[in-house]
């Protein structure tokens, strides 16, 4: 399966504008989703279980009185029941939420499609040239290639890597072996 540069470009576009339109279509259609809203949560109260009360009102109409509808207590026990509600009043932006989840999402796709490029391309950039001769065996080319002398960008990061190793190796050695610490 060969994919291309740019039906993969092509391909990503097309699916981020499909998922920029749901988001704004629904932005339009879904009117249930409010900002503002007064939650209180009511403990139990007697023989009555506690249970959390959303209600769209105002900052000032935010108390148990407006936003706990029915009232689970009978007229003369409404106050006390009341005192032990603790109301809040919450506010939000969906937009806000909606364009962090789309940036999000767009970081996630885009990194995804870099590393499906790059298992693509991967083989291509290693294919070896049959003319060419190895100068020694498989094994001891990788422990003798000089680091930082590749022509490819993988060849050069696969270089600071095997230093890198080597570098950790030694200081394992110098520690746990030699039990001394590096200066």
């Amino acid at each position: 399966m060969s994919v291309s540069i740019p039906q993969l470009r092509a391909a990503s576009s097309a699916l981020l504008l499909l998922l920029f339109c749901q988001v704004m279509c629904s932005a339009h259609e879904d009117e249930s989703i409010e900002d503002v809203r007064c939650k209180c949560i009511c403990p139990p109260y007697r023989s009555i279980s506690g249970q959390i009360y959303k209600k769209n009102v105002t900052q000032k109409d935010c108390n148990c009185l407006h936003v706990v509808e029915p009232l689970p207590v009978p007229g003369h026990d409404v106050e006390a029941y009341c005192l032990l509600c603790e109301c809040k009043y919450e506010e939000r932006s969906s937009n806000t939420i909606k364009v962090t989840i789309i940036i999000y999402l767009s970081v996630v796709g885009a990194l995804l499609l870099y590393m499906l490029f790059l298992l693509l391309v991967e083989p291509l950039i290693r294919r070896r040239d049959p003319y060419r001769q190895p100068l020694q065996n498989e094994e001891d080319s990788e422990d003798v290639r000089a680091p930082g002398r590749g022509n490819t960008v993988l060849e050069r990061v696969e270089g600071a890597q095997q230093r890198w190793k080597k570098q950790v190796q030694e200081q394992r050695k110098t520690v746990f072996d030699r039990h001394k610490l590096l200066s």
